[in-house]
This record gives C-alpha cells, structure tokens and sequence, in this order.
C-alpha cells in the first residue's frame, strides 16, 4: 500500500495541522522536513507555491494545508473529522475559514507590527476575535456537550486552531498579550486540547518558538509568509 509522503517543517503551524490530523486518523506517513530558508531543488515540483504543507498520495499532489486536511478526511474518512450533516459541516467550514481569514492574520500582524499604536491595535483585534470565537463559535456549537468546537469529539476545527494556541507564549513575550479571562470555553478546550496525544506526540518546547518567533517580532522576518502576512 502506497504511504503518503507530507512535506512538512517542524516550525509551521500550517504543517502542524496537517501533522495533527494524520495522527488523529492514525494514518502511516513518511515525513519530509523542508528547510524553509534552503528549499530544496524540485521543491517547487511538489509545492507550487513552496510553503509546507504539501503532500503526496498515490497520483494526487496536494498543498494549502485547509484543502490537504479535507482531502485526507475524504480519502481516509474514519475516524471522521466533520459533521456528517450539511449544515453542521458547513458551520465548520465557516470556523475554519474564520482561522484562516481573521484569527491567523490578525495573530501574525501583532507580531510583525513594530509601531506600538500598531501593535495595540493588532492587540484589540485579535482578543475581539477570541471573543467572538467564544460567544459564536465554540460556546454556541459545543452546547456544553464536551470540551471540543463541535461536542464530544474532536474535529478539524480544533486542529485547525489549536497550534497558534500551542504557540501562545510567543504572544505573551513578545507583546505582552495574556488570555482573556472571559474566554472560558476556549480556555476549557485549549486544556482539552493539550492533552490529546496527538498534541503531545509532536508538541514543542516554549523556548523552540520564542527563538523561531524572534525575527517576526523584531521585524526582520522575511519568509514568504511574512512577507504575506505584510501585505494583507
């Protein structure tokens, strides 16, 4: 049986999420750490747009880590990791499209921001949008039913979100940002979240991403998705 082989960096929060649900899924791979600052020749072969992730299973190449993610749930359905029900998968669809959209981009324009008025306003964005994650997302679609966006089990949502959660402490060093307290379904998950061992088994150390996080703080930062997250 053919394996499928996921380009992937240790650093990328979108590889982490493609990484995550292959291990939700217990799904066999071969992994290939791509050195963003020396991209190997061919890279762009497999990875038009060279950023990880990008994966290849049988004929099919695959990258965007949103895309690859739906395309492994469809290609390995169990267990799933959506809704079976339209409408229900379409609200998921909505939440991951809100991460991608509004809650990493306002994640990485606090970073990158060196004008203080800047970064404060990057500051009030992004914890407004961890307040709408909690009163119209989780808090209304768990309904209480478990730790996870969607009840009880957990889905692409949560694997969507949960490693710029894991990356927190970059936030809180760099720009003074702490949790809010009024977020307590999301603080509920992210604990939840924590201790799947999906998460452990490829968890890194807070000194790993202040380090790796550095250059976007200081602003000198100049991988291509910095330089996208500049120009948004």
């Amino acid at each position: 049986m053919e394996r499928i082989e996921l380009y992937s960096a240790n650093v990328c929060p979108y590889a982490h999420r493609t990484r995550l649900v292959l291990l939700e899924k217990g799904i066999d791979f071969d992994s290939i750490a791509i050195d963003l600052n020396n991209k190997p020749a061919g890279f762009a072969e497999v990875s038009p747009y060279l950023k990880v992730p990008a994966l290849k299973y049988k004929s099919d190449r695959v990258w965007e880590s949103a895309v690859i993610n739906e395309y492994l749930e469809e290609v390995f359905p169990d267990p799933p990791l959506m809704p079976a029900d339209p409408g229900k998968r379409a609200l998921a669809r909505i939440w991951i499209d809100f991460a991608n959209t509004k809650f990493t981009v306002s994640f990485y324009k606090l970073l990158l921001a060196q004008d203080p008025q800047e970064q404060q306003h990057w500051r009030e964005e992004f914890l407004s949008q961890l307040r709408f994650a909690e009163t119209e997302g989780i808090g209304k679609l768990s309904a209480d039913e478990g730790p996870y966006w969607l009840g009880s089990s957990v889905s692409l949502i949560d694997l969507t979100f949960y490693p710029w959660f894991e990356r927190w402490p970059v936030l809180t060093y760099y720009r003074n940002v702490e949790f809010p307290e009024e977020c307590v379904r999301l603080k509920q998950w992210w604990v939840a979240m924590e201790s799947r061992p999906s998460a452990n088994a490829i968890r890194n150390s807070t000194g790993f991403y202040l380090k790796d996080y550095e250059k976007y703080a200081n602003g000198t930062a100049d991988s291509i998705s910095a330089r996208e997250m500049r120009q948004v």
